[in-house]
C-alpha cells in the first residue's frame, strides 16, 4: 500500500482507536497500549505487548509516524538544532529545536508553506501547497523527542511558529492540540503551548472559546493600519481595532496574557515614535511585547536593523509602560529563521514545492 494511503493512527484519540481496532476485532483495551505506543515513537514491530497478527496488519494498512527526520543541523553556538521533515507525499517541512535552561521548546509547522504573505517571513515565498494533519503535526514531536532520547531529554514545550498560520488549520490544529494534552500520550499541557496567528479575527475568537488556554502570539509589527499593510496583506481584511479586540477577548476568555510579535524592519515600523504610538494601542492591556530584529529577507527588499534601534524602540516602550523584551536570538548559524532550511532543500534538489 502506499504510504499516502495508509491510515495515520497518531492523529487518533483513544475513542477513535478504539473504533478503528475494534473494526479490526481487537478488544477495547489494545486503544490504550496503541496509543501509548504511538506517542513514544514505536514502530509496529516494536509494540511488544500487541499480538503479532495485528502487529503485522497495522504495518500493512497504518502508518505509526507519517513524519520522518530527513536532515538534522545543530547550532555550534547554542545547541539549537534544525529538523526538515519528509511527509508520505513527498513534502518536506521543517521544525526548530530550542534547548533551554529549563527544558526544550520545539517550534513546528502546521502548514506546507503559507498563504498569509507576510512581507518578511521566508515560508510564504511559494505559497501553502496543504495543511497538515493532527498526526504530522504530532509526529514532529514524536521525531524531536527522537533525536533527544540520547540525551534522557524529551520536548517539554511547543510554539506552533513555524511554516503555516495554524488558524488557517483550525479543525487539525484543535484536534491536535487536544490529542497532546492526553494522558497516556506526550501529555504537554496547555500552559506549555503558545501558538501564532496573523490575525484571523474571527478563528481568534472563535479558539477563545476552546477551552485550550495555550499562550496566544499574535504577530502585529506595526502601530497603525497604514504600517501593517505594508509588511501583512491580513490587515487590508482585518484593522488592528478589530484584531486587538479579539486580543482582549481571548483574554477575557482565557485569562492568558496575550504576546505582540514585532519584528523590527529598519525604516519601516522602528522608529521611536511609534513604539509610542503602538504603546498608546496596547495601553490597560494584559500583554508583553516580543521585539524580533529582522532576520533579513532578500527577496523581499527587507533589511534588520542595529542594536541601538532596538534598544532605542525597547525604552520608548517601557517608558510608556508597556512589558516588552528583545527575542533571544537562536540558530543563527544554521538557517533559523522560519522557511530558510526548506526553501534550499528544495532548491538543491530541484524540487517543485507547489505539488
Amino acid at each position: 500500500m502506499n504510504e499516502t494511503e495508509k491510515t495515520q493512527l497518531l492523529g487518533m484519540t483513544p475513542d477513535e482507536l478504539a473504533a478503528y481496532l475494534k473494526a479490526l476485532g481487537q478488544p477495547a483495551f489494545r486503544a490504550k497500549q496503541v496509543f501509548s505506543w504511538l506517542h513514544q515513537g514505536a514502530a509496529f514491530e516494536q509494540m511488544s505487548n500487541l499480538p503479532k497478527a495485528l502487529r503485522e496488519t497495522l504495518a500493512e494498512t497504518c502508518t505509526a509516524n507519517p513524519v520522518a527526520v530527513l536532515e538534522t543541523i545543530e547550532s555550534k553556538l547554542d545547541g539549537t538544532i534544525k529538523l526538515l521533515y519528509r511527509l508520505p507525499d513527498g513534502h518536506v517541512i521543517e521544525g526548530v529545536l530550542m534547548r533551554y535552561k529549563y527544558g526544550n521548546t520545539l517550534c513546528l509547522s502546521t502548514q506546507v508553506g503559507c498563504r498569509m504573505g507576510c512581507a518578511f517571513c521566508a515560508s510564504t515565498l511559494d505559497g501553502c501547497a496543504r495543511s497538515l494533519t493532527p498526526a504530522e503535526m504530532l509526529g514532529q514531536i514524536v521525531c524531536a523527542n527522537g533525536v533527544l532520547a540520547p540525551q534522557g531529554q524529551k520536548v517539554g514545550n511547543i510554539v506552533l511558529m513555524g511554516s503555516g498560520e495554524p488558524l488557517d488549520n483550525y479543525d487539525n490544529v484543535v484536534k491536535f492540540l487536544r490529542i497532546l494534552r492526553m494522558e497516556g500520550g506526550l501529555c504537554i499541557g496547555m500552559r506549555s503551548v503558545s501558538l501564532s496567528t496573523c490575525g484571523l479575527v474571527e478563528n481568534m475568537r472563535r479558539f477563545a472559546q476552546e477551552d485550550l488556554p495555550v499562550t496566544l502570539s499574535l504577530s502585529l509589527h506595526a502601530p497603525n493600519d497604514e504600517v501593517r499593510k505594508k509588511l501583512m496583506p491580513v490587515a487590508r481584511k482585518y484593522g488592528m481595532d478589530d484584531v486587538l479586540d479579539a486580543c482582549r477577548y481571548y483574554i477575557e476568555k482565557t485569562g492568558r496574557r496575550v504576546i505582540f510579535e514585532y519584528a523590527l524592519v529598519h525604516g519601516v515600523n522602528a522608529d521611536p515614535a511609534q513604539a509610542v504610538e503602538l504603546a498608546g494601542r496596547l495601553r490597560g492591556m494584559q500583554c508583553h511585547v516580543n521585539l524580533i530584529p529582522l532576520n533579513s529577507v532578500p527577496e523581499r527588499g527587507l533589511t534588520g536593523v542595529t542594536e541601538r534601534e532596538v534598544d532605542a524602540f525597547r525604552h520608548a516602550l517601557e517608558q510608556k509602560g508597556i512589558s516588552v523584551t528583545r527575542r533571544r536570538e537562536m540558530g543563527d548559524d544554521i538557517e533559523g529563521a522560519c522557511g530558510q532550511l526548506r526553501r534550499r532543500y528544495i532548491k538543491d534538489n530541484n524540487l517543485n514545492c507547489e505539488t
